[in-house]
């Protein structure tokens, strides 16, 4: 099956979806003899939901997952067991905190006044093309950063002018591409290339030293005197970073770097990559659906008439909930263009899945999240429409889907602990955005279509010209 997989590489996810549909939604893939690449691959909720829940503990990430992922270390998303429990119970407890919640709303406030807002202005003003994806994803990094380690680190200006290349953010997207390449071909190969420094091999390590002595600087700088970290700050920069908490909350008697830099690491993917892939895939479905984005707007103005009340949307979490086919909207998106494409897990023990599939001891199960989103059995004959409205009841609330339904945030014990805080940054950008500002995707480029990566980018970007506009008087 490796030539078919190979001819459609440039549209993978959907070249998989089709398959998946015409085997019924589960399938055995086979490479050639000598590669070891035999994958089950499935988009049956039930699967799912037996592979995350009921069986959780037969299906683990594994040495494989963990060879893949190397980057990664022994960060949240790469650790089975013990470690594993350990670094989600540190972060479930850091991200209820109260403080920390208050700690997002306000560096995200800031960055949109002071960076966004203004940088959009300046693009409506000179009418200019602007990338919006790539714009996205520098305030991603920027608030992230702000959160996790305490600086900005300004990747975003607030006035288009050439914008600053980050050393950290582009080794990580050359590092992506490459773990992705490590599904493709035979485990022998990829590390015979990192073993003799060629090609992706070489890439990959290049990009693993940015991305360590980046952290180790930050670790470094975060745990000195208190007037030397002064030093190296703004006055008005947040005080509070979350690689003290972890120290705090994981009781360290001394400090272990390697806990914090892969710790560290995992919170900085997931803060930038879901948050920016999210809100590019949001904002290019709202602006291709006048009528989509005509009612968000009007559920904005029926609820917060004032100037005073729009101020206190963003400002009050609590409000955010009156926005019901915002939500709606969102969760659409997500179903439809889900920030992490697929997962894989490796079985423990020999298993039967509910559709009837065995899988053997110690082989991989790959579920296609896409996928799942463009099911008919579970969305419906329009499940490749987008409509807000599927979420939302006759009653006006929003209408619960189990997550091994909706599984853009994973489902089970690994089910994503940062749901509700990014919700909460989506929100605020959009209502931040689309009451200022309205988004037209260039003539040309409205055939946008995903990369070919772990992590669901547009392939050529987000390009929008910028009208400005005020709803709220």
């Amino acid at each position: 099956m490796l030539p078919s997989v190979l001819c459609n590489l440039s549209n993978i996810h959907d070249h998989a979806t089709t398959t998946l549909k015409q085997c019924g939604g589960t399938f055995l893939f086979k490479g050639p003899w000598f590669t070891n690449l035999n994958y089950l691959i499935t988009s049956d909720p039930m699967n799912v939901h037996h592979i995350t829940s009921k069986n959780f503990d037969n299906y683990i990430k594994g040495s494989e997952f963990y060879e893949i992922f190397e980057i990664l270390g022994d960060g949240i998303f790469n650790t089975d067991s013990h470690k594993w429990k350990h670094s989600r119970n540190i972060l479930h407890s850091l991200f209820r905190q109260n403080s920390f919640e208050s700690l997002v709303v306000k560096t995200i406030h800031k960055k949109l006044h002071s960076c966004l807002v203004p940088l959009l202005n300046n693009t409506s003003e000179l009418g200019t093309v602007v990338d919006l994806q790539d714009i996205f994803q520098r305030i991603s990094f920027d608030n992230i950063c702000s959160i996790v380690l305490g600086f900005d680190p300004k990747s975003l200006p607030n006035k288009l002018i050439e914008f600053p290349e980050v050393a950290f953010e582009k080794a990580f997207n050359l590092a992506e591409d490459a773990i992705f390449y490590r599904h493709l071909v035979p485990r022998f190969l990829w590390k015979l290339q990192k073993w003799l420094q060629i090609g992706r091999g070489k890439t990959y390590t290049e990009c693993e030293k940015i991305v360590d002595q980046f952290l180790h600087q930050c670790i470094s700088s975060t745990f000195q005197e208190q007037s030397k970290v002064k030093c190296t700050k703004d006055d008005d920069e947040p005080t509070f970073n979350m690689l003290k908490a972890l120290v705090e909350e994981s009781g360290m008697e001394q400090i272990d770097r390697k806990f914090l830099r892969d710790n560290a690491l995992t919170l900085l993917v997931a803060g930038r990559d879901t948050i920016s892939s999210s809100l590019s895939w949001f904002f290019w479905l709202v602006s291709t659906h006048p009528v989509v984005e005509a009612k968000i707007l009007e559920e904005i103005r029926a609820n917060f008439i004032t100037k005073e009340e729009y101020r206190l949307i963003t400002s009050r979490v609590e409000n955010l909930n009156k926005l019901v086919y915002l939500h709606g909207a969102m969760c659409e998106a997500l179903r439809l263009f889900p920030p992490v494409p697929f997962e894989h897990k490796s079985a423990v023990k020999s298993d039967i899945l509910p559709s009837g599939h065995r899988v053997n001891a110690n082989s991989m199960v790959i579920y296609s999240l896409y996928s799942m989103g463009r099911m008919e059995q579970t969305w419906g004959e329009d499940c490749l429409e987008f409509k807000p409205e599927r979420w939302v009841s006759e009653k006006g609330s929003i209408i619960h889907i189990p997550s091994y339904k909706f599984i853009a945030f994973n489902a089970g014990p690994r089910s994503c602990l940062g749901k509700n805080i990014t919700f909460i940054q989506m929100k605020i950008m959009a209502i931040a955005l689309l009451c200022n500002f309205q988004f037209e995707v260039v003539e040309g480029h409205n055939n946008v279509c995903p990369c070919v990566s772990v992590v669901l980018h547009m392939k050529h970007g987000l390009k929008v010209k910028v009208t400005k506009r005020g709803i709220i008087n």
